[in-house]
């Protein structure tokens, strides 16, 4: 069995060896969900006091990530968030909606990085400096590991909060997942304004068209 790579800090220290600093790591959560926002977050670690047990939000427990939260948010240097809306994603698709959040998120730091990591294939444009994009960021790099916990303890909060404006859908549970439960609640209930009408199976389907008479038959 292959062993799970570690993230790591060798990347932001090489930068650092070269002079170019600060260093921010960009992820995000939530772009798989039938509802919500996709919630972005940019974080410039401080070298000389970087958070124990930092990883890829995914590999972590929920009470790992809001005690990494809460070390993340005390001792980085910078820290920020960008929303996309379920309405901006609908307008724009998920691709364009988080790439946007990334480059405001990057754009809202109070420290103005000079090259930022970015979690995935793409780099963002309009970006404030050089990006880099990295498959598998968030289990290679801290910063990038410190952005994704960062936006998956916010969005994870955000769907808490609105599982108590509409209750019926189950949103502290599966945050907006399709899972079975989801799905039947929206059977039951219709959708909120909050789902995201361009997913499916929100997504109204295509009508068919009709069949075109044969000429030559």
């Amino acid at each position: 069995m292959q062993k799970r790579r570690m993230a790591h800090f060798r990347i932001e220290r090489r930068y650092l060896r070269e002079g170019r600093w600060p260093i921010a790591g960009i992820d995000e959560a939530g772009r798989g969900p039938l509802a919500g926002p996709v919630s972005v977050a940019a974080v410039i670690l401080n070298p000389d006091n970087l958070p124990r047990g930092l990883d890829d939000s995914k590999a972590l427990s929920e009470s790992d990530r809001e005690r990494l939260y809460e070390q993340i948010m005390k001792k980085a240097l910078a820290v920020s968030v960008a929303l996309a809306s379920a309405r901006e994603i609908d307008r724009i698709n998920i691709r364009q909606a988080t790439l946007d959040a990334m480059s405001r998120a990057a754009k809202s730091l109070s420290l103005a990085p000079v090259h930022v990591l970015v979690d995935g294939k793409d780099v963002p444009k309009g970006l404030p400096c050089q990006g880099e994009a990295i498959v598998k960021g968030d289990a290679t790099s801290f910063s990038i590991a410190a952005a994704s916990i960062i936006a998956k303890v916010t969005r994870d909060r955000l769907m808490k909060r609105l599982a108590i404006r509409y209750p019926a859908y189950g949103f502290e549970s599966h945050a907006g997942y399709g899972t079975k439960a989801h799905l039947a609640a929206i059977a039951e209930h219709g959708p909120c304004p909050y789902h995201r009408f361009t997913f499916s199976p929100l997504k109204p389907e295509e009508p068919t068209a009709a069949p075109k008479p044969d000429l030559f038959g």
